[in-house]
């Protein structure tokens, strides 16, 4: 994929991971728009990257609100056109101290799915079609080695992230032969503030960087074409072959 020109949705995209993306992308010549649900510093996040000659806009909203979904596409579409590609990065890991399923509040859990999955789901619903009219699109899940292996007290997580995975095999079943297609990656243990909020004992230094793993999902979403559409795809195994961005 040429991402020069390319309309690019980032959710979750005023730190971290979403933040690195964002800067990612837009050094590949895409015009971005990222969200949050912190209208500050997502404006700061924008207009850095603007003062370096991107186009880049931000938008503030809360994907886990239903409200929230249909006049952040419109204001998206408004800003930059159709969506080419959509990545859902925002997400949240509930209570911390993480607690065992035993101490989870069953609001605690609805809120995580709300969040990480259904939030996704209306997102994806919202501007997918547009996407089949136009024969092309990517979906990007970000996902997490917790949907595949059980950890004690990432239960809410762990079983968001695990139907996020599979909602994406789903919509890639159903949209074979559209144009449209998924990634689920992993984007591996990052020295981020959800990292630090969930394990705030680890090393820093055993944790990699948000950019450099942005630059690996951007090698991905080049790629696409070379992995079946719906693919779990590990970010920790791609080769970095964007230098610049890392």
């Amino acid at each position: 994929m040429n991402l020069e020109g390319k309309a690019v949705l980032i959710t979750g995209a005023s730190r971290g991971l979403g933040e690195a993306l964002m800067e990612a992308f837009a050094r590949k010549g895409a015009r971005v728009v990222g969200v949050s649900r912190n209208a500050e510093e997502m404006e700061a996040v924008a207009s850095r990257l603007r003062t370096w000659g991107y186009e880049a806009h931000a938008l503030a909203a809360d994907v886990g609100d239903k409200q929230s979904i249909h006049p952040l596409v419109g204001a998206a579409a408004a800003l930059v056109g159709p969506i080419d590609v959509l990545v859902h990065n925002a997400s949240t890991l509930g209570p911390t101290p993480l607690p065992l399923l035993l101490d989870t509040a069953c609001e605690d859990l609805g809120h995580v799915l709300e969040v990480n999955l259904v939030g996704p789901f209306r997102l994806t619903k919202a501007i997918a079609g547009s996407m089949v009219l136009r024969g092309e699109g990517l979906v990007v899940h970000i996902t997490s080695d917790a949907a595949v292996a059980a950890y004690a007290r990432w239960g809410a997580y762990g079983v968001s992230k695990a139907a996020l995975e599979h909602l994406g095999r789903i919509w890639a079943a159903e949209l074979e032969s559209t144009g449209v297609r998924f990634l689920n990656v992993d984007p591996g243990e990052m020295d981020t503030r959800m990292h630090r909020d969930a394990i705030p004992e680890a090393d820093p230094a055993s944790l990699a960087r948000p950019r450099d793993v942005a630059a690996r999902i951007l090698t991905l979403v080049e790629s696409t074409q070379a992995h079946p559409s719906g693919s779990r795809l590990e970010a920790a195994r791609v080769e970095l072959v964007h230098p610049e961005a890392a």
